[in-house]
């Protein structure tokens, strides 16, 4: 594409934006007040279908029952895609807005509300303007990335990726100010596993810790050992970012004061930015653990359940969204920093190229809260912006 078609095109996206600011914004807050938990989202499934079978898009609904794959309709071929998740979070919503959480403990505080308005702007722009697409498209609204390995899964086991060239996501980033856009080539996620451990032994009398198994004092060995060991244990066997945030959350054992229990379970979790570590680290942390509890007699169980690798981004991809940024023209650009947290977008970014986006919705000069706060809010110009950075890019 010219710059000259460039700077066209992003007219065009602008003044669609600009004319269905209003559709946008009601969608969005439809969605926000009506959130629901990952695998249930059957509402806000029926209402994308709705608005995409009325655009004359094809589409089927996944086979776990939520989420949609969306074609573009009367083409054939490699197509470009864009995925945005529909989920929300098991939160309050605290909000006093008229457009807050009807469904109580249930709450919109990560934005997908967001990606999905973005997401359905960008293809009801398509299906008006069909000629300015390059290649035929695909939209996949996603069911449960909030839970562990993520719906992406269900995704790629209901071939959502078939025949698809690359792949753009976008994600809210309250750290940067709406008309912003982060950006980065290579891991911009990182991997979260979980870890459960189960502890037993004889209990007994706080008076006598010696003849028995103390596994309150075993628990916080290794609460302080192991994620040292983790770290050593991996910077020895040479991986190249051996960075590693294991971290316990959970510790339950016992509810008196002078006995000793029978029982210990603790919960934690492990991010790694480094794909190589994340592919040793259920080997590397189960030794870790083992090697504390040596000579304890304690018995224990351990469950590792693998969350998500890290996102990586495809630097050609990267470089059409920065391209189609810029001819925007009112879109300021940042390089992103890897961030500590996860999304399952990785599983798709592992089988085709694709660019996951940090999207600036933050309204300067408010109170700058993080993403599963019970006040988040986003600048809902951010859908806009999302909408014709989406457009923009897939036509270029």
């Amino acid at each position: 594409m010219s710059i000259d078609e460039a700077h066209t095109l992003s007219r065009v996206a602008r003044q669609w934006t600009d004319e269905r600011h209003r559709q946008l914004v009601q969608i969005r807050r439809d969605l926000h007040a009506h959130p629901e938990l990952s695998g249930q989202e059957f509402r806000t499934t029926n209402v994308v279908e709705r608005l995409l079978v009325d655009a004359g898009y094809s589409v089927r609904r996944m086979s776990v029952g939520t989420g949609l794959i969306a074609d573009s309709p009367g083409a054939s071929g490699q197509r470009r895609a864009v995925r945005a998740d529909l989920d929300a979070l098991a939160m309050h919503d605290q909000k006093s807005v008229e457009y807050r959480s009807t469904v109580d403990g249930v709450a919109h505080a990560c934005g997908h509300d967001v990606h999905t308005t973005a997401a359905l702007g960008a293809a009801l722009f398509f299906a008006e303007h069909p000629d300015l697409a390059p290649t035929p498209l695909r939209f996949i609204f996603q069911p449960a990335e909030e839970r562990v390995p993520g719906g992406a899964l269900d995704v790629l086991a209901d071939d959502g990726l078939v025949d698809v060239e690359s792949i753009i996501g976008l994600h809210c980033e309250p750290k940067l100010d709406c008309g912003t856009i982060g950006l980065r080539s290579g891991a911009i996620t990182s991997a979260a596993d979980m870890i459960t451990i189960e502890l037993a032994g004889p209990g007994g009398h706080t008076a006598r810790p010696e003849l028995t198994v103390d596994l309150v004092s075993i628990g916080a060995r290794l609460v302080l050992e192991v994620p040292e060991l983790v770290a050593d244990e991996l910077s020895r066997s040479g991986v190249e970012t051996p960075d590693v945030k294991l971290v316990f959350g959970a510790i339950i054992a016992g509810d008196a004061a002078n006995v000793i229990p029978t029982t210990c379970r603790l919960r934690a979790s492990v991010r790694t930015p480094s794909i190589d570590a994340w592919e040793r680290l259920e080997k590397v942390v189960v030794a870790s653990i083992d090697r504390v509890l040596q000579g304890t007699d304690a018995t224990r169980t351990i469950e590792y359940v693998h969350g998500v690798p890290p996102t990586v981004n495809d630097p050609a991809v990267i470089e059409t969204v920065r391209g189609a940024a810029e001819a925007l023209g009112d879109v300021a650009i940042v390089e992103a920093p890897q961030s500590w947290g996860g999304d399952d977008f990785a599983w798709l970014t592992r089988e085709v190229a694709g660019a996951y986006i940090r999207l600036g919705v933050h309204t300067e000069g408010t109170t700058r809260l993080d993403l599963h706060a019970g006040l988040f809010d986003v600048d809902e110009q951010s859908i806009a912006v999302g909408a014709r950075l989406l457009i923009t890019s897939l036509a270029s």
